[in-house]
């Protein structure tokens, strides 16, 4: 990855370092899922990574999807936003939920039946936070299963359940991204639309069938400035393998 054989970094250390950095430096508390997804991506698929035992693996996309980002002119500013507060809001909810049962420490020791039978304890907003973790562990799962069986319609059911929840409980959507996703939607031959990333602006991550890329791109160019005032981007694009070092 870097300079000669003697100094190469493995991709998945390549990304924990800049992990490191982004905490340390910049003062955002992410995880590690962007920097590897950067580092490790493997050409044609999607990847999973568990991030408490740090195994990960690829999933095979399925045959006859295309991939296609819609930007929405509305840049995300992730240093600024309220990304360590829904951490901290997180955190809360496991400190709560762990006086009860010490064996808890993150959301992904939680069922949603703990959870909810735990409520009248929890604050609400860290409730909100929690349960859309929660869930979202659950619909990974169920995803990896969908790809896995091309079971199209499956994906598009956990987009928009995905983005939901994003919007309503997590409420790291925004306006924009609502519009990109309602836009998408609406396009015969998009199988999956939401937002991707930390959220307050970027962008969406679609599914397409690849005879209605073309399509998605009038739709957009045409409805999201009316509906925005801003002006988007689309780029249709291909799953690669990570960053490496040119020669």
């Amino acid at each position: 990855m870097l300079h000669d054989a003697a100094t190469m970094v493995e991709p998945f250390t390549l990304a924990q370092i800049c992990q490191r950095a982004e905490n340390g430096y910049i003062g955002v508390q992410s995880g590690l899922m962007d920097q590897f997804a950067e580092a490790c991506g493997v050409e044609g698929s999607a990847v999973l990574l568990d991030c408490r035992s740090l195994d990960w693996r690829p999933i095979a996309l399925p045959a006859g999807v295309s991939l296609v980002v819609l930007h929405t002119g509305s840049p995300r500013h992730l240093d600024g936003s309220a990304y360590n507060e829904r951490r901290r809001q997180c955190e809360a909810a496991v400190a709560a939920l762990a006086e009860d049962s010490p064996r808890i420490r993150s959301l992904r020791d939680v069922s949603m039946e703990t959870l909810d039978a735990a409520r009248d304890r929890l604050d609400p907003i860290a409730y909100a936070r929690a349960r859309h973790v929660v869930a979202e562990n659950a619909r990974v799962e169920s995803a990896v299963t969908a790809l896995a069986e091309a079971d199209l319609d499956a994906v598009g059911r956990l987009f928009a359940e995905s983005h939901a929840s994003l919007r309503d409980l997590f409420e790291v959507s925004s306006p924009e991204l609502d519009a990109m996703v309602e836009i998408a939607t609406a396009v015969d031959g998009v199988i999956g639309a939401r937002m991707t990333g930390a959220g307050f602006g970027g962008c969406t991550v679609n599914l397409v069938r690849p005879d209605a890329v073309a399509a998605l791109r009038t739709a957009v160019m045409d409805r999201y400035p009316r509906m925005t005032g801003l002006t988007p981007m689309v780029f249709p694009v291909n799953a690669t393998d990570g960053a490496g070092r040119i020669a």
